[in-house]
């Protein structure tokens, strides 16, 4: 690869290198795509202090979460179909995290399965599950965690329905792609992608075929899926879910301070302030707007994590300092992954832990514990007066 000096680097080689249809799966979100886009734009609001003839010696960018020492307060969250982004991609992706000395979160649409990813690693990454109406697929997919030494487990709260997402459907995207005019001749100019894909078994989605009776088709896939979102899941089955695990338990997709009061009582070790990278819900406020409504509903009860919109190692350290314990990283390691594999995970995490030390420091601070609001320059009505 070219020199790589920031995610936009990584982004333009993704681009390059993986199929349109799983360019546009990452780098998208539902229906207008409005909370999509201010996930990040409204991060570009938000200003840094610059300070100076401050002791910049003995920086550390080092941090918990969930209890979890970390290099950096930034997890890789949790993505469907890195497989189809770059060969075997959630084990590259948790092999690269693994290195680097951050949590990597496998989730449960993942075409490399949880027994996959275990094996090619050596220490616990976290589970994302989806709650799906098949109670006893849920059971079993838990218990397969566990036994693969998962002592996280993130449960996604904000997906019981799919948003529409238009390029999905134009694309007709499928895993393994389907067979049409169009997508070869799209393939035909990902030569790389072809070659790592004829070099795996791992093209369907791992967690799931083979471990539902009578879905031993991937072409069926979706249909199942569809049905299976469990649209009755309310705080009951979640505090259930809580219950059946025996770790930490991480609730995805909080963005109200009423979700997060109810997080807290449930029994939750944590929530991510996310609306699902913008995939979801459109013409909800941005992740990083919410927080601080969240923060002064149950910061100190409960720790709070950040995710969406995140694309640098600034972004990082503006949520910090705006009170988030831990954030979370999804398209800007994608974009590495499709650009290079593992490598280009390590280059994208590189690229956003350099940002983030060196503006520490810049802005007067040598830990990311030390990092607090006035290190900020917030507009007056970010966080706004909604009716």
């Amino acid at each position: 690869m070219s020199v790589i000096t920031n995610i936009d680097d990584l982004k333009a080689i993704y681009r390059r290198r993986v199929p349109k249809m799983f360019y546009d799966y990452a780098e998208s979100g539902s229906w207008t795509e409005q909370t999509f886009r201010e996930n990040s734009s409204d991060f570009d609001k938000i200003r840094l202090r610059q300070r100076v003839a401050i002791d910049m010696t003995g920086r550390s960018t080092a941090s918990e979460m969930v209890g979890e020492r970390v290099a950096m307060p930034v997890a890789l969250a949790p993505v469907g179909l890195l497989g189809m982004q770059y060969a075997d991609g959630e084990i590259a992706a948790a092999r690269a995290a693994e290195r680097f000395g951050v949590p990597f979160t496998l989730s449960t649409m993942s075409i490399c399965s949880i027994e996959d990813v275990a094996e090619h690693t050596s220490k616990p990454f976290w589970f994302q599950l989806y709650t799906m109406t098949d109670a006893d697929f849920v059971r079993r997919l838990l218990e397969r965690a566990r036994d693969a030494g998962c002592k996280t487990l993130v449960i996604t709260l904000d997906l019981q329905m799919i948003g529409q997402r238009h390029k999905d459907l134009k694309n007709g995207l499928s895993a393994p792609p389907k067979p049409t005019l169009k997508g070869w001749l799209d393939l035909s100019t990902k030569w790389s992608w072809g070659i790592g894909m004829l070099g795996t078994k791992r093209r369907a989605f791992g967690n799931i075929i083979g471990h539902v009776q009578g879905l031993d088709d991937p072409s069926r896939l979706y249909e199942w899926t569809a049905k299976q979102f469990d649209h009755a899941l309310d705080w009951n089955k979640v505090a259930k879910l809580i219950e059946m695990w025996d770790g930490k338990v991480i609730l995805k997709g909080i963005l109200d301070p009423e979700d997060a009061r109810m997080a807290v009582k449930v029994g939750a070790d944590a929530i991510v302030v996310s609306n699902h990278g913008g995939r979801q819900i459109d013409g909800a406020l941005s992740s990083i707007r919410m927080l601080k409504p969240i923060l002064d509903e149950v910061g100190g009860e409960i720790e709070v994590h950040l995710d969406g919109g995140i694309r640098s190692g600034q972004d990082v350290l503006k949520a910090l300092a705006m009170g988030a314990d831990g954030t979370y990283i999804g398209r800007a390691f994608v974009y590495g992954l499709g650009a290079n594999g593992e490598q280009g995970v390590m280059s994208a995490l590189e690229v956003i832990h350099k940002e983030l030390d060196t503006n520490i420091a810049l802005c007067g601070r040598r830990k990311v514990s030390e990092l607090d609001r006035d290190v900020l320059l917030v507009p007056e009505d970010f966080e706004g007066r909604w009716q």
